[in-house]
C-alpha cells in the first residue's frame, strides 16, 4: 500500500494564516540569502564595479570586439571599433556612490542566490502538488535557474553594450557632453541585465500557466503573429534604434517563445490524460 506524504493527509491540512506563516518563513530565508551573497558582493567592491559593471562602458569589451568583427564581416558600421567611449560617469550626490554600492550588492546578491530563491518558492508550493510532481524538484530548480542566468547573461554581453555603445554615442549637439550620472548608469545595466533574466523565465511560466488552464498550445499558436510585434516592440524599446540590433535581441526571445509552444503542448497532453482516467 502506498504511503500518503504528511501533508497529504486529511488531518493536516493547514489553515489561511498557516499558510501564511509558512510563506513568511520561506520569504525569511530567501531574503536572508539575497543578504549574505549581497554582502559577499559589497566585499568585492573593485571585481564588481571596476571589471562587471563599467566593462560594457570600456572600448576593448569583449561584446565590443565581437561586434566589431561582425560589422566588417557584413559590411555594416555600428560604431563598435572604437577604442574608446565618448562619456564620462560621475557622482552628483554626497551619498551617490555609497548608495549605488549597496544597491549594485543587493541586486548581484540576488543573481547569486536565485537558485536557492527559487528552491523556497518550490518548497512554498511543493506541498499542493503531487507527489509524482514533487518528484521534479531538482530539474525545475535547475532549469529555472539555468534559463535566468542565461538571461543575465545575455542581457549583459549583448542588451547593455548595444544601448551604452548607442546611447553613449548619440548626441544632439557638439556642444552637448555626455556625462552620466552613476545612478543612471547602474539603472540601465540593472535594467537590461534583470530584465533579460527574467523573459528567459518565459517556458516556465508558460509551464505553469498551461498547467491551470489558462494556456493552451493552440491559444500560442493564435496569437504568435501578435507575440512577433510585441517581441519585436520590446527590442526596439531596450535596444538603439537599428534593425540589426533588434534583430539580435529579437531572435532569442522568439525561439523561447517556440520553445514554450513545445512545452505546452506536452503539458496539455498530460493534463488532458490526467482528466481522462
Amino acid at each position: 500500500m502506498e504511503k500518503i506524504a504528511p501533508q497529504e493527509e486529511p488531518g493536516n491540512e493547514m489553515s489561511f494564516l498557516d499558510h501564511l506563516e509558512e510563506l513568511r518563513w520561506h520569504l525569511i530565508r530567501a531574503v536572508l540569502a539575497v543578504v549574505i551573497a549581497g554582502s559577499i558582493a559589497f566585499v568585492l567592491k573593485s571585481f564588481i564595479f571596476d571589471v562587471l559593471l563599467f566593462g560594457p562602458a570600456n572600448g576593448d569589451f569583449f561584446s565590443y570586439r565581437v561586434l566589431c568583427r561582425l560589422s566588417g564581416l557584413f559590411g555594416i558600421d555600428g560604431g563598435f571599433c572604437d577604442p574608446e567611449m565618448p562619456f564620462r560617469i560621475q557622482s552628483r550626490t554626497m551619498g551617490g556612490q555609497f548608495s549605488a554600492h549597496v544597491w549594485t550588492s543587493i541586486t548581484a546578491g540576488f543573481i547569486i542566490a536565485f537558485p536557492y530563491v527559487i528552491y523556497e518558492f518550490w518548497k512554498f508550493v511543493a506541498p499542493a502538488m503531487h507527489h509524482t510532481e514533487r518528484k521534479y524538484a531538482k530539474g525545475f530548480i535547475f532549469v529555472t535557474s539555468l534559463l535566468f542566468f542565461v538571461g543575465v547573461l545575455f542581457g549583459y554581453y549583448v542588451v547593455t553594450p548595444l544601448s551604452i555603445n548607442f546611447l553613449g554615442k548619440y548626441q544632439v549637439s557638439d556642444t552637448v557632453f555626455n556625462d552620466f550620472d552613476l545612478s543612471s548608469y547602474i539603472s540601465l545595466v540593472r535594467a537590461s541585465v534583470l530584465a533579460s533574466g527574467l523573459i528567459f523565465e518565459l517556458p516556465i511560466v508558460i509551464y505553469f500557466l498551461t498547467k491551470v488552464g489558462l494556456v493552451t498550445p493552440q491559444f500560442l499558436k493564435t496569437y504568435r503573429k501578435y507575440a512577433l510585434v510585441i517581441v519585436l516592440i520590446l527590442s526596439a524599446v531596450i535596444t538603439p534604434p537599428d534593425i540589426v540590433s533588434q534583430i539580435i535581441v529579437a531572435i532569442p526571445v522568439l525561439i523561447l517563445y517556440e520553445v514554450s509552444i513545445v512545452i505546452s503542448k506536452i503539458m496539455y497532453k498530460k493534463e488532458e490524460e490526467k482528466l481522462k482516467k
